[in-house]
């Protein structure tokens, strides 16, 4: 049996750590050439990348910061320069606060600046890619997107502002790009995870036992999901196995959504 992403290139944003390493490791052990790309954390990227070469599979680091639509002009150009095409998007990068790299601050105290860093890199960002992707996938005939949010989408936390919003606002971008390109062969949806193992979100909020403990017991199954339990989601919906679905969020968050207040 076939690999499914066989000569086929897909661009993971946000793919040093965590989630977006899962994914960039799940494209390319499918079979795809990988873009693997982060704003900041160069040996991070560049490591997914030897990983994935390691393993027999092809990937090229390339730089940027998704807010910042030079750096995405560039992103998108360079996977055209260095492959040709591109066949799927996994617009993973995201910011949110954990106490550490950013604080939880109720709304009437909320800095603007933090909220703009929100919406720059989760909304914005979103919005960027998605609009060079397109481009690119319109003039090949096709392709797939599946943007990164958030049960924080559909859902609402102290100190969260920021973050809830600029989710929420990344999930309505994918559903009006997967409406206004449907009848032109490019599906778009979203995975919104749950709390999720091997982050630096989680190991930032959840710093002792009891901590960890607690935030599993916020969740239906009682555990945290792993990395490659999203990426697993990513790939069927950027694959062929998901052709006629589009313009969705889909959980993967142990059922939060369906029962945020059970026990």
């Amino acid at each position: 049996m076939g690999k499914r992403f066989e000569n086929k290139v897909a661009l993971v944003t946000g793919a040093g750590t965590g989630i977006g390493r899962a994914i960039a490791i799940g494209f390319a052990a499918d079979g795809a050439k990988v873009i693997v790309n982060t704003r900041s954390n160069v040996k991070a990227g560049e490591a997914v990348v030897n990983e994935i070469i390691a393993a027999g599979g092809e990937a090229t680091f390339v730089q940027g910061d998704v807010s910042k639509e030079a750096d995405v002009k560039n992103l998108i150009e360079k996977t055209i320069e260095l492959y040709g095409k591109l066949d799927y998007a996994a617009n993973n990068a995201g910011v949110g606060p954990d106490g550490e790299r950013l604080p939880l601050i109720e709304m009437k105290d909320y800095p603007v600046e933090l909220y703009d860093t929100m919406v720059d890199i989760n909304m914005r960002g979103t919005f960027l890619l998605m609009k060079y992707e397109i481009n690119q996938m319109l003039k090949q005939g096709g392709g797939s997107i599946v943007n990164t949010t958030s049960i924080a989408a559909v859902s609402t936390a102290w100190g969260f502002t920021g973050y809830h919003s600029s989710k929420a606002g990344a999930n309505k971008l994918t559903q009006m790009a997967a409406a206004e390109y449907a009848t032109r062969n490019i599906r778009v949806n979203a995975v919104m995870p749950g709390p999720i193992g091997e982050t630096l979100l989680t190991d930032n909020i959840t710093k002792n036992p009891a901590q960890l403990e607690g935030f599993k017991q916020q969740v239906p199954m009682h555990r945290l999901g792993k990395p490659s339990e999203v990426a697993n989601v990513v790939l069927f919906l950027a694959s062929d196995e998901a052709s006629f679905v589009t313009g969705h969020a889909i959980p993967v968050d142990g059922g939060m959504a369906t029962f945020p207040n059970r026990e």
